[in-house]
């Protein structure tokens, strides 16, 4: 990466957007060297299309995981964080998010190996066989979200 540009940072969570892990891995990050960070919240929702329910809905569940996430992040990274919401399979949501936006390294945030359904498909070494550096934290779920 040449000197005067920021790295791109994709960071990928979902129960763990807000946790105290996640936030201090972006604080080490950031204080490492200039970067931009885009957090990538893959969907709760199975979005099936019909001709009753229109496909593009509204994943209320990952817009209140951004709301409470963001600020605490942007604050970690002295900078702001922008979001986004992926599709519901991580690995797609990554592939998306390299190929539409272009990370030079992607922060994963999981649950605990005891219950993370992520560790078990190995989402971090897929997304290393992608050709990015990945960065693995152990998070927790944060007890409330903000109200709809």
């Amino acid at each position: 990466m040449p000197p005067y540009r920021s790295a791109r940072v994709l960071i990928v969570a979902r129960r763990t957007a807000a946790s105290r892990e996640l936030i201090e891995a972006v604080a080490a990050r950031a204080d490492r060297g200039p970067c931009n960070f885009t957090l990538l919240v893959p969907s709760s929702l199975r979005l099936v299309a019909s001709l009753s329910r229109p496909a593009q809905q509204r994943d209320i569940e990952a817009e209140r995981r951004i709301a409470a996430a963001v600020p605490l992040l942007s604050g970690a990274a002295g900078s702001e964080v922008v979001a986004v919401v992926g599709a519901q399979d991580p690995l797609a949501a990554v592939r998306d998010a390299l190929k539409l936006m272009g990370f030079d390294e992607v922060i994963v945030s999981m649950l605990p190996a005891r219950v993370s359904r992520w560790r078990s498909l190995d989402l971090p070494g897929k997304i290393r066989a992608l050709g990015v550096p990945v960065t693995e934290v152990s998070g927790t779920e944060p007890t409330r979200l903000p109200a709809a």
